[in-house]
């Protein structure tokens, strides 16, 4: 079941955290969220961070649909939307747990290890098949479709760390990470 509208209609850093444990699927594939990177307009790391612009349209939408990009010409990268509606936020999906699918994700992928399968925001859309279409998508209704914690992720261990992959604002600790996952896609640094 899908947490709601409202889930995502509040700070992205609070969403970004309870993110962390709940269900993405698409199509017969899916995966335990167990890493998530938070952006918000205020500061340069975020792409609303310029403002309004065709590319960031959907950041600054309602809340609980799907901001789908290209990064470096490559990869498709699956955000959530979050926030009132006129305020650019999203939480990045950066790693996933495969948990149905797994088959076809490494058909996709081209991998066989299952932890390298979703360790990472290219290789998690790779592996479920999630494409630029899917940008504006309803996260609640889908095709891609963020549900609820399973009752076996109902209060993970989270660990915070620094985003990775960016070079502006980098200082800032709005990456949350499922403790001792060895699914990430980069440990998280020692306190």
């Amino acid at each position: 079941m899908s947490p709601g509208r409202g889930f995502y209609d509040r700070p992205v850093l609070e969403v970004a955290r309870e993110l962390v444990g709940c269900l993405v699927s698409h199509g017969e594939c899916s995966g335990v969220i167990v890493e998530t990177e938070a952006y918000h307009d205020s500061e340069p790391a975020c792409h609303a961070f310029a403002g309004l612009t065709p590319r960031t349209r959907t950041l600054f939408g309602p809340p609980g649909v799907a901001y789908v990009y290209r990064s470096y010409g490559v990869h498709a990268l699956l955000n959530a939307v979050c926030e009132p509606e006129g305020v650019g936020a999203a939480v990045l999906i950066r790693a996933l747990e495969p948990l149905q699918g797994i088959d076809a994700m490494r058909r996709r992928r081209g991998v066989a290890p299952i932890r390298q399968l979703c360790s990472g925001p290219g290789k998690l859309t790779q592996a479920l098949a999630i494409e630029l279409a899917h940008n504006g998508g309803d996260l609640l209704r889908g095709p891609v479709v963020i549900s609820r914690r399973p009752a076996v992720w109902r209060d993970p261990a989270i660990s915070v760390d620094r985003r990775i992959g960016i070079t502006r604002a980098v200082e800032l600790p709005w990456r949350f990470c499922l403790t001792g996952s060895r699914f990430l896609s980069r440990r998280v640094a020692a306190a």
